[in-house]
């Protein structure tokens, strides 16, 4: 579904209503998450369970942060929101680099190889960084 759909539009006209005719926060937000993971599978399903770990990760991590009241913890659950969310970014982002550097050196050895590409799924770096922002803001206060 691309911006300039007619598909596109109706997609966020009835978002945007519903939105509207909900009353209070918590229907709102779910059902604005909702919107987002649809928009988002709509280009690939397969992808969306990068979505939902880094959504579920942050979310537990954000409310663990928020409730410590000694830095050392405020940290250390910042520091697993950085390794999960950097960890799957780094993994997409380089594992096909890593696996063609392997294999000019195993070639070099007279080895054959055969490689596995990884599809970089759309806009990963963006709601990885976006993740990121707002686990970084809930732990500065």
């Amino acid at each position: 579904m691309q911006f300039t759909q007619a598909e596109f539009l109706v997609f966020l006209f009835v978002a945007l209503l519903a939105v509207w005719r909900c009353r209070t926060r918590l229907p709102r937000n779910v059902l604005l998450l909702a919107a987002s993971y649809y928009f988002y599978a709509y280009w690939d399903y397969r992808f969306c369970g990068l979505l939902v770990l880094s959504t579920v990760v942050d979310y537990f991590v954000a409310k663990q942060i928020a409730s410590a009241t000694v830095t050392r913890i405020k940290r250390r659950w910042l520091l697993v929101s950085l390794c999960v969310n950097l960890g799957v970014l780094g993994f997409f982002k380089y594992f096909n680099f890593f696996i063609e550097s392997a294999g000019v050196l195993l070639q070099s050895f007279g080895l054959n190889h055969s490689t596995l590409n990884i599809v970089l799924p759309v806009g990963i770096s963006f709601y990885t960084f976006q993740t990121l922002s707002y686990t970084i803001d809930v732990y500065r206060g």
